[in-house]
């Protein structure tokens, strides 16, 4: 900003020729503040771009954090392509903007801020008649920035949706495939992307319209002030050289403005970009307190206390109704019951996804809400009909939440669930990448992962959600004698629809509607002739064939 100055001198100087080393001492000052300049901005970038760097590696690690540690009814409300569009594409844009656009927003700021200092040193009627043209640069150019701030964040929704199709498409792609839906998911992705076409078009207009206003009034202020400045000269306020140099700073100021104009708008889209990644990463999860009992040794008796639950899409509609039930450590209990009977989400509220609406679930007599989240969930292990396997090795799988476990602990759980034989036979053992969602593993193969990652924690509380539902007879057979047998000093919960995965429950617990309609040993319910007993008839072999058996005879009277 001195190089105006200096060119001013040596434009008097030329003119009057009255001092003949001012030419050289202004060369020289020029060179001097011109590789200042150089050195200073180096340095500045540098440590700017190096800390925009780690702010954005800090943000997108909160937002992450901040998600990861939402309520599961949170992610029963959002969509997964919303929330990875958030943590990617939204962080990204934002800090992109704020890295290249906010130093130039600071930069500009400062530079508008000290060049007006020196306006007002050379010519105050200059420089006021320079401000009073400003506020038509600013107003007109900010109209249309205000569209386009909206039209950024609808930009921003819509290309979320449209990644929501294409996460829900590929998650399913067996689906997709079984059904012959390929066209038809290619058209609705299609459409998606055609509304954000449309919206960027629109955005596209606005920021053109925006862009001409600023340039034309630009324009004119610099023709409206050379005319002005010209005037003054002839009068003798302000000198040739003095002209040259106010010229030289009112065309940076202006390229100030300027600039400023255009960086803003782009300011205010990472804001617009923000303001989601902002809302999650200050997002409260709606959950009780955190609970910090860590008891080392737990009796594993686990109480449901007239439980009642109902969904947060469906508050109106209680899915568990009244529940009371008792899981006793060193006996297995078998929850059973017909499709939306409420075992899922008794499955549900015991690992501590949902709080129910009323009553307690009790950890040897202390509600669940109490533990310390990570203590209780090695304690209390699950193992789900359909499990989750990460896109890593099957040691890691099993391994899963832990730390420091050995690879024979791995081999022994894997040995527990009967799965050492075919994971030992996989290409690379132990090391064999199970594929995203463990698709490169069969369906009962990754039930028995799964049951090992659960048997490594040496849980005190295990459940089993139709966890061998995948497996053939002798294997499942297997896998129960090698979990039952361990079942002294742990509590044992099986929800199943085979009679074959509960003949060996000690207890039986029947849902019906979302209440608990008997309960007792297996043998007492099945001389009642109750529930229990109809589930039985229902699920048996035996009554399969009876059934066919009566098929054929009425085919055969009728033909």
């Amino acid at each position: 900003m001195a190089i105006p100055y200096y060119s001013g001198r040596m434009t008097d100087w030329v003119m009057n020729k009255d001092n003949p080393s001012a030419f050289s001492s202004t060369i020289l000052a020029m060179a001097a503040f011109t590789i200042g300049s150089a050195v200073s901005e180096c340095i500045c970038d540098c440590i700017y771009n190096a800390t925009m760097t780690g702010i954005h590696t800090r943000i997108q690690g909160s937002v992450f954090r901040s998600v990861v540690h939402q309520e599961i009814a949170f992610f029963d409300t959002q969509h997964t392509g919303d929330i990875t569009s958030r943590i990617t594409t939204d962080t990204n844009t934002m800090s992109d903007s704020l890295s290249e656009q906010l130093s130039l927003l600071m930069w500009c700021l400062m530079r508008v801020m000290c060049l007006l200092a020196f306006m007002l040193s050379l010519s105050f009627k200059l420089s006021l008649f320079t401000l009073a043209l400003i506020p038509f640069i600013i107003i007109v150019p900010e109209f249309f920035a205000h569209f386009y701030q909206n039209l950024s964040a609808d930009v921003q929704a819509s290309l979320a949706k449209a990644n929501d199709v294409a996460m829900e498409t590929f998650s399913s792609m067996k689906t997709v495939r079984s059904f012959a839906n390929e066209d038809g998911e290619c058209r609705r992705y299609g459409e998606r992307l055609n509304d954000t076409f449309q919206l960027n078009k629109r955005e596209a207009l606005f920021y053109a319209i925006y862009m001409w206003t600023n340039s034309l009034s630009g324009l004119l202020l610099k023709v409206s002030i050379l005319f002005y400045g010209g005037s003054l000269v002839t009068d003798g306020s302000v000198t040739s050289g003095g002209l040259v140099s106010f010229i030289l700073y009112q065309l940076q100021f202006t390229s100030a403005i300027e600039a400023l104009l255009h960086v803003y708008p782009h300011v205010k889209k990472a804001v617009g970009a923000s303001e989601k990644v902002f809302e999650y990463m200050d997002r409260r999860p709606v959950m009780p307190p955190v609970g910090t009992l860590r008891p080392t040794k737990l009796k594993a008796h686990i109480e449901f206390r007239n439980v009642t639950f109902a969904y947060l899409k469906q508050p109106d509609l209680p899915v568990l109704k009244n529940v009371s039930f008792e899981v006793r450590s060193g006996e297995v209990t078998a929850l059973v019951g017909a499709s939306a009977a409420g075992k899922t989400t008794c499955v549900s509220l015991l690992q501590r996804f949902y709080q129910p609406q009323s009553g307690q679930i009790l950890l040897d007599g202390i509600p669940i809400e109490e533990y310390e989240h990570k203590h209780y969930h090695r304690k209390v292990a699950l193992v789900s009909q359909e499990p989750v396997l990460f896109a890593r090795s099957v040691e890691e799988n099993i391994a899963y939440g832990l730390e420091d476990v050995s690879a024979e602990r791995v081999a022994n759980a894997a040995r527990d669930a009967c799965a050492h034989q075919f994971v030992t036979a996989l290409r690379d053992g132990y090391s064999t990448d199970a594929g995203e969602k463990g698709g490169q593993l069969s369906e009962g193969q990754k039930q028995r992962v799964a049951i090992a990652r659960a048997l490594i924690r040496d849980p005190q509380v295990l459940i089993l959600e139709d966890a061998t539902s995948c497996l053939d007879n002798e294997t499942e057979h297997l896998v129960h004698q090698s979990v039952y047998s361990r079942a002294e000093g742990r509590a044992v919960l099986v929800i199943a629809h085979r009679p074959s995965s509960i003949e060996r429950a000690d207890r039986i617990v029947v849902l019906e509607g979302g209440k608990v309609v008997e309960e007792g040993a297996p043998q007492q319910l099945q001389e009642k002739g109750s529930s229990y007993h109809r589930l039985l008839q229902v699920h048996s072999p035996d009554a399969g064939s009876e059934q066919s058996e009566e098929g054929l005879v009425e085919t055969e009277v009728e033909s």
